[in-house]
């Protein structure tokens, strides 16, 4: 399969819906954010590894996710868990000049992995940091939208503070996919999908 293969598929099982994410999708390339052993599974709708038990998500979870997250153009957007930079680098694609994206790793080695794939792509909006996810980054603060493509066992006060009034977060709670938009300064509104599996936040 290649790659306009894989988002033909995304676009017809209506997975991929948006025209600003889908645009994104064709200007980042997945092979790019992969270990070379897996040069030739690239484009397989699966997860791949891609060190210190982390992985690439699935195209589809990535897809689902973005359509969730509906991320502007203008968005400031915090990422827990930049991996090897395969969805900052949808995000910073998305969120454009007058965007920015914060993307927060536990494992160094693997803000380092991201950092070298990053830089195929010249993006001046991408922000990346080592730290705990689940604090978020205050001092960035208050985000648009707020992604996490670990699974916690719930979603991180942090977090719910971090976010404008108006803003959205899409994050894994167990097996399920979780999306909260903050109605007011303490009250959200929530939706939940079920059957997906993620890393455990860390």
């Amino acid at each position: 399969m290649t790659s306009q293969q894989l988002i033909e598929k995304l676009i017809s099982d209506k997975t991929l819906i948006t025209p600003r994410i889908i645009k994104a999708f064709k200007a980042i390339d997945r092979k790019d954010f992969v270990l070379i052993q897996d040069k030739d599974r690239v484009y397989e709708d699966q997860p791949l590894s891609i060190g210190y038990g982390a992985t690439i998500s699935q195209p589809t979870t990535v897809a689902i996710m973005l359509e969730k997250l509906q991320p502007q153009p203008d968005n400031r957007v915090l990422e827990i868990g930049t991996g090897s930079g395969y969805m900052t680098a949808l995000l910073a694609e998305i969120a454009g000049k007058r965007g920015k994206v914060f993307s927060i790793e536990y494992i160094p080695e693997l803000k380092g992995l991201a950092e070298f794939n990053l830089r195929r792509y010249n993006f001046r909006n991408v922000g990346l940091f080592v730290g705990d996810g689940k604090a978020g980054l205050k001092e960035y603060a208050p985000f648009d939208r707020i992604i996490s493509s670990a699974s916690g066992d719930e979603t991180p006060k942090s977090w719910k503070n971090q976010l404008k009034v108006g803003g959205r977060i899409v994050a894994s709670v167990g097996e399920n996919l979780v999306v909260l938009d903050k109605t007011s300064k303490k009250r959200f509104k929530q939706e939940e999908y079920r059957g997906f599996i993620f890393v455990p936040l860390r």
